[in-house]
């Protein structure tokens, strides 16, 4: 297995004209569905939530960009809670530890910032400032120390992955695949990055209720940073 510094090395040296090259291939257009912002269908015929890797400084920006707009300022529980994976809360409460920040859901399991019309056309609130998963969703690099989406792959062409949408298959123009291929080589770089600093940050924690590792150090899921221990 190569190591994360090796994989990022790789993610640089993708020309954004092969990663555009192969999402015109496969062919994509977002038909405002809604099916990668709102809860998941599992197997009981009950709800998973709607779970979406959202980078500390994403979190930070949404905070700023509703200050800036003159609205009050997003509490980072109003963006992000901890990912789920791996923590227990058989006791009804959730502890341990986990490594990433995933988007805030609502009551539903939707992503806290997805709004419906009455014709069920889905938009994104936060639209001009989402994170780089969202804007390119449904697809993914095969590359170590990336976050897949949510879902299997069904699709692919080189390096790049699709995952379930209902808008692949679709013609998409060079100009939006270019534009889709940039932001997707541009997260691909963020997440392996990311993991780097989780790993070269990452201290054990006695501390009890949930702890969430990034690239910044030990947090609270209030996003506050965890006391020096030492």
């Amino acid at each position: 297995m190569e190591s994360l510094e090796t994989e990022l090395e790789r993610a640089h040296d993708i020309p954004v004209s092969e990663l555009a090259d192969a999402i015109e291939s496969i062919g994509f257009e977002c038909t405002r569905c809604g099916g990668c912002c709102t809860a998941v269908e599992a197997d009981d015929a009950d709800t998973e939530p709607h779970t979406a890797t959202v980078f500390p400084d994403e979190v930070q920006r949404l905070q700023s960009a509703a200050a800036d707009a003159g609205e009050e300022p997003y509490d980072w529980r109003d963006v992000a809670r901890p990912m789920p994976y791996g923590l227990d809360d058989t006791g009804g409460k959730p502890e341990g530890e986990t490594f990433e920040w995933a988007l805030q859901t609502d009551s539903c399991g939707d992503c806290a910032f997805y709004t419906e019309s009455d014709d069920g056309t889905g938009a994104c609130t936060v639209h001009e400032d989402r994170p780089l998963v969202c804007r390119t969703y449904p697809f993914s690099l095969a590359l170590a120390g990336t976050a897949e989406p949510m879902g299997e792959a069904v699709d692919g062409e080189g390096l790049v992955r699709a995952h379930e949408c209902e808008g692949l298959g679709r013609d998409i123009t060079r100009e939006d695949a270019e534009e889709l291929a940039a932001a997707l080589k541009e997260r691909t770089i963020r997440d392996i990055e990311e993991a780097i600093g989780v790993r070269d940050n990452y201290e054990p924690t006695d501390a009890a209720g949930v702890v969430v590792h990034d690239s910044e150090g030990q947090k609270r899921p209030d996003g506050t940073v965890l006391p020096d221990e030492g």
